[in-house]
């Protein structure tokens, strides 16, 4: 049976082709028409519309932006909904609130089909390397149906329980993250304000108990500031919402996260969405204001 995959954005397109070139039978769309040609030279059919692939597909993968972009996929709230759902596996591996999933997961199921949450941590090269980590939730008859399936794009898979699961434990992933890159950025930009040699930090960093896959990354990329993406600022402002939703709603303090979200707000507000994340460097940049010798007169 085919599997499906619609959304083939930053994170989507490397994930399907991962699924292509291990032998997976895959139908794709996206509403990007360009962004399918790789996914056809590696052997994928690209469908027409959503329709098509769930005509084709007994399980769909959706990685989508927002539950706008997943509700007019599946035609919710349409008749052609439990058409295309029914008697499928759903699975849903973007980041949208815990609640939009929970109630996703029940009309999936009341339209006869099976529904799995499968949220990944990592960016765009653990995607291009087949080395990011799933998160999955929903019944566990269709979840070990799911698992063998994500083997091309994730390094590990860690079950999470029920819906929204899956979703509260990226979302707690992610807040480490936000909050840790935020304070990695801030570091460089108070390091460079003194003068000292950024390069001779990410060495120091690199060197010590604090080094991860993620400072040495984002370190070569503030030394270099390159703000090519790997995690778009506007994407990290999405999450850190939800992330503040969800706090807000279970009476959870998040101080460092609610620093973060204005940060991260003032970095889109300055035309910087499309750039990674590290891009918030941008908006300590402009709450210090001019260096000494930057100043008109110095």
């Amino acid at each position: 049976m085919n599997v499906g995959f619609i959304g083939l954005g930053v994170m989507g397109r490397p994930m399907a082709l991962n699924l292509a070139r291990a032998g997976t039978p895959l139908v794709v769309w996206n509403r990007t028409p360009d962004r399918c040609a790789p996914l056809r030279e590696a052997g994928a059919h690209v469908a027409e519309g959503p329709a098509e692939v769930f005509a084709r597909s007994g399980t769909v993968i959706l990685m989508l932006a927002d539950d706008t972009a997943v509700d007019a996929v599946l035609g919710r709230g349409t008749p052609d909904f439990a058409a295309r759902v029914g008697e499928h596996t759903v699975v849903h591996m973007g980041t949208t609130s815990a609640e939009y999933s929970a109630g996703l997961r029940d009309a999936v199921r009341a339209a006869g089909g099976r529904y799995v949450e499968a949220p990944v941590s990592g960016s765009r090269i653990p995607a291009e390397q087949g080395r990011l980590v799933a998160m999955l939730a929903g019944e566990s008859d269709a979840v070990a149906t799911v698992r063998p399936l994500l083997a091309p794009m994730c390094g590990e898979t860690f079950e999470c329980g029920d819906v929204p699961g899956a979703l509260l434990m990226k979302f707690s992933v992610n807040l480490f993250l936000i909050t840790l890159v935020t304070g990695l950025t801030e570091a460089f930009h108070f390091a460079g304000r003194h003068g000292l040699d950024q390069g001779l930090l990410r060495d120091v960093l690199d060197a010590g108990p604090m080094a991860s896959a993620v400072s040495r990354g984002k370190g070569a990329q503030l030394v270099a500031r390159d703000f090519g993406v790997q995690a778009a600022a506007t994407d990290v402002l999405k999450n850190n919402r939800l992330i503040a939703e969800a706090a807000r709603k279970a009476e959870v303090a998040t101080p460092l996260l609610d620093a973060c979200y204005a940060l991260f707000g003032e970095t889109v507000a300055q035309g910087h969405g499309a750039e990674d994340m590290v891009a918030v460097l941008h908006a300590l940049e402009a709450r210090t204001g001019l260096a000494p010798h930057e100043r008109p007169g110095a």
